[in-house]
This record gives C-alpha cells, sequence and structure tokens, in this order.
C-alpha cells in the first residue's frame, strides 16, 4: 500500500518536472491550433469530430501522465511483462477486423471505440526491454540466457506488426530496440551483425510481405522515385514539399492555407500534419515545433543519465527513442527525405490512441524524473 504524507507531498510538488510538462502541453496545444485549421475544410461534421475528439484524448493523457508521474516507476518491474502479455493479444486480435490502408493495425468496435493496440505495445516493449537489460547487467553469471530472452521478447511484437503488415510501426520498435541495446553496451559486431541481417531479410521481407500490398508498396517505390506514381503516394509528397515551400518565412497565416483549406495535400490531418504547419505557420512555426521536440528529447536524455537505477534509464532511453523516430520520420517524409510509413508527429497529429500512449509515455519519464534524486513514495 503507498502512503503519501504532507512532507512527501511537499516533496512531490518541487521534484515535478515542470519544464518537460510545459514544454508538451505547449506542443500539444499548438498541435491542437494546426489540427483545427487542418480539419476545417473537412466534410461537415468529419473535421468536428476530428478536433473534438482530440481534445477530448489531450485531457485524459493530460490526466494519465499525472497520475501515472504519481506512481514510482519501479512498479513496471512488476507490471511490466503482464502489459507486455496484454499487448501481444491485442497485437493478434487485429487480425480479426478488417484491414484499413492495407493494413490490419486498428480494433474497430463501430459505435463505441476504434484504437492502435502498437502505441499501447511500443510503452509496453520499452518496459519489458529496460527489465531484461537491467537483469544483463545485474545477473552476470546468466547474461547470455538473458540475452536470448529480451531478442526473442523483442522479436514477437516486431513479427505481428511485420504481418499486419505496418512497415512504419515496425521500424519504430526496430529503431526502440537498436537505441536501448546500444545504450546498454552491446557490443558493436552484434550490432553490425544486425544491421547485416536485417538488410539481407529485406528480400523476403518484400517478397512475403510488401509485394502483396499496393498500398505500402506504392509509399516505398514513390519514394525511391518521387514521380513513379503522381496519382497516390508520389502526389501526396510532392504537394506536401509545395505547400511547406509555399509557407515562406512567416507563412501564409493560420486558416489561410493554399493547398491545405483546398483539400489539396491529403491526410493533413495526421500524416502530413507538419505541411500544414510549413503553408500557414512557416519557417518560424516548424523551428517553434522542432525546438519544442528536440527541448522534450534533450530533457528525457538529462532525466535518463541522472536516473537512480538503471531500470529507470533505460526505460527513459527506450522513450525518448520513440519520441525521436516519430517525429524524425514524420518531419522527413513530409519533406520527402523519408518514405512515406503513417507516422504521426507526436502531440501534433490527429489520433486519440496515441496521443493518450504519448501521455502516458510522459507520465512514466516524469516519475522517473521526481525519483531521481531520492525516493518519495514510501510502500
Amino acid at each position: 500500500m503507498i502512503s503519501v504524507n504532507k512532507s512527501t507531498s511537499t516533496n512531490f510538488f518541487k521534484q515535478f518536472d515542470y519544464l518537460l510538462f510545459i514544454a508538451v502541453l505547449a506542443l500539444s496545444v499548438f498541435g491542437l491550433v494546426v489540427l483545427y485549421s487542418a480539419t476545417r475544410q473537412m466534410v461537415k461534421g468529419n473535421g468536428d469530430r476530428i478536433f473534438t475528439m482530440q481534445v477530448i484524448c489531450m485531457i485524459i493523457g493530460i490526466i494519465v501522465a499525472i497520475v501515472i508521474c504519481n506512481i514510482d516507476y519501479t512498479v513496471y518491474k512488476v507490471l511490466g511483462p503482464f502489459m507486455y502479455i496484454g499487448s501481444i493479444i491485442l497485437l493478434i486480435i487485429v487480425f480479426t477486423f478488417p484491414p484499413i490502408n492495407g493494413s490490419k493495425s486498428w480494433i474497430n468496435v463501430k459505435g463505441l471505440f476504434t484504437f492502435q493496440p502498437a502505441e499501447l505495445a511500443k510503452i509496453a516493449f520499452v518496459m519489458i526491454i529496460a527489465y531484461f537489460l537491467e537483469r544483463i547487467e545485474e545477473e552476470r553469471f546468466a547474461r547470455w540466457q538473458n540475452t536470448i530472452k529480451t531478442l526473442l521478447y523483442a522479436m514477437i511484437p516486431i513479427l505481428l506488426v511485420i504481418l499486419q503488415p505496418d512497415l512504419g510501426t515496425c521500424m519504430v520498435f526496430m529503431f526502440i530496440g537498436f537505441v536501448m541495446f546500444f545504450v546498454a553496451g552491446l557490443k558493436y559486431k552484434y550490432i553490425m551483425w544486425g544491421i547485416v541481417a536485417t538488410f539481407i531479410s529485406f528480400p523476403l521481407v518484400w517478397y512475403l510481405f510488401i509485394e502483396k500490398n499496393v498500398y505500402i508498396k506504392d509509399r516505398i517505390l514513390s519514394f525511391l522515385d518521387p514521380t513513379s506514381n503522381l496519382l497516390s503516394a508520389g502526389y501526396n509528397v510532392l504537394n506536401s514539399k509545395l505547400a511547406i515551400g509555399s509557407g515562406g518565412l512567416f507563412g501564409q497565416g493560420w486558416l489561410n492555407g493554399n493547398m491545405t483549406q483546398t483539400m489539396s495535400v491529403p491526410v493533413k490531418e495526421s500524416d502530413f500534419i507538419f505541411s500544414v504547419i510549413g503553408e500557414e505557420f512557416g519557417i518560424i512555426g516548424c523551428v517553434l515545433v522542432v525546438a519544442l521536440i528536440l527541448f522534450i528529447l534533450l530533457r528525457c536524455l538529462y532525466i535518463a543519465k541522472n536516473s537512480r537505477d538503471k531500470f529507470g534509464s533505460y526505460m527513459v532511453i527506450g522513450i525518448t527513442a520513440l519520441f525521436a523516430f516519430h517525429a524524425f520520420e514524420n518531419i522527413g517524409m513530409t519533406i520527402g527525405l523519408l518514405p512515406c510509413t503513417g507516422i504521426p508527429l507526436p502531440f501534433v497529429s490527429a489520433g486519440g490512441t496515441a496521443l493518450i500512449a504519448y501521455f502516458a509515455a510522459i507520465g512514466i519519464v516524469m516519475s522517473i524524473s521526481i525519483r531521481r534524486k531520492r525516493k518519495l513514495f514510501n510502500a
């Protein structure tokens, strides 16, 4: 049972990471401003629904973050494996639902809710990998056994996501795992073997999962040759770059984007929301968003460095890798530097499941930050 006395509550508020929380809130509020503009010209009712759901999920997310940061993060050493198993079950359940955009990634209970289990699985993935990495370091006599277990636990969600197929989310899991193993001190030769194995297996992955999925295949081919398919994925990227370029230094003004307000940029509420920022807020708006994201990432790295134990440090590193990959990939694909993968921009793109998951992750980071100097809660 957790007991909290008056002095503990005072210490909690003193140690609360206001800098990180305010930065996340600022990015989220700016995201709502941009989302309102992105959904304004949608079919009547649809845009309002998307914006309203984002506001509701943001409120829920803030509450979730505050509740989680009040919980000692070491509890996830016990809860983490159960959350991991639950996320695997959900990743299996998605195969019973019809595909959306060529991928079985969503659980859609009509009239009740729609959510993407992979967003929650990413957090459980971070927890289970952090748990085993700490064991690898502490239990030196069982290092190989724990390393093999870690790799097996890491591969299960990756394989399930490949089978959906969802190339972008698969890349997120792989990047998180790579960064966490790298920080844990995995020898470079093993990392190189992993990279080589990934490249060698790509033709097989392409033949088994991508070749038959026209939606994902078009996105990859359009990245390699933007002019190869200007009627679908190539069209999206081309118009996205035109919209961002037309914004200039200060942008065309909120609600005044020539391309984003005329529906020339598809999926502008999620995948290509950075296009709306570039066109309506210009370079200044783009720099503001990138600066806020960089601050959040750097703050997370600071917390990871000063964590009171390896478990907390590894979890923050994994969450930082999650945010970094999402931001880098989303912005990169909108300007044509990376392939389109449907990865949302953290705290900005529309998506209730993702937004709540992001806030939950921030809650975990703040829990670790609060307790990085001393234990405030006594069991």
